[in-house]
């Protein structure tokens, strides 16, 4: 195998959430009488950590009001992360990487509660053997994340390979000397990506399979 260990971003990679962390910054926003960024705008921070991503969603937020937005932005996601649905294949994909003997890892901006929640509603958790979150690490684009799955399983930056759909987590590869793969069907766009230089950008789960089983 190219990559033994293979790490995942969870949100608009494995998980369909984007549109309802958009929805949950702007409602947030209208909550607390701030100015309510775009979709685009709010696009734009998915996959950082949760006060970061706040913080760069609304430039206008004063400091001290940054535990209010983020208290408002978990009122509204977790009123209605029980009804994401993995994308279409995630499953197969994953069961057929773990049967092919890869390491399969997460690094995400959500908190370990947060992810641990999600392990269990998607019924996931039992195919990840680690997983890094944004309450225990740096945020993203920092490589602590990554540096630290490979450390803990012994691997090297070229048997390495992170995916995700956004900047952030390409960056993060960047970093951290790693390939990086993007997907398009989440948050950010094919030409953000390409600016941070993917092994390759794939545009579903089925052509991600596809790639993984020629190339890793």
């Amino acid at each position: 195998m190219k990559y033994d260990l293979i790490v995942f971003d969870w949100d608009g990679t494995l998980l369909d959430s984007a549109g309802a962390i958009v929805n949950a910054i702007q409602a947030s926003c209208r909550d607390l009488g701030l100015a309510v960024p775009s979709d685009a705008q709010a696009r734009h921070v998915i996959g950082l950590g949760l006060e970061d991503a706040m913080r760069h969603a609304v430039p206008d937020l004063p400091p001290e009001r940054t535990p209010e937005m983020v208290e408002r932005y978990r009122h509204h996601y977790l009123s209605g992360d029980h009804d994401l649905r993995l994308f279409e294949g995630v499953h197969a994909l994953l069961n057929d990487l773990k049967s092919a003997g890869h390491i399969l890892t997460v690094a995400t901006g959500k908190s370990r509660l947060g992810l641990d929640r999600a392990f269990k509603h998607s019924g996931l958790g039992p195919l990840f053997l680690s997983s890094r979150c944004a309450d225990e690490c740096h945020s993203k684009p920092h490589p602590q994340m990554l540096d630290e799955l490979m450390a803990e399983f012994g691997m090297k930056p070229e048997s390495t390979l992170m995916i995700g759909d956004t900047s952030h987590d390409l960056l993060m590869a960047n970093n951290a000397g790693v390939a990086g793969l993007g997907v398009t069907y989440g948050a950010h766009p094919h030409d953000h990506l390409l600016d941070c230089n993917p092994v390759a950008c794939l545009h579903s789960v089925e052509e991600l399979g596809l790639w993984l089983k020629n190339n890793a």
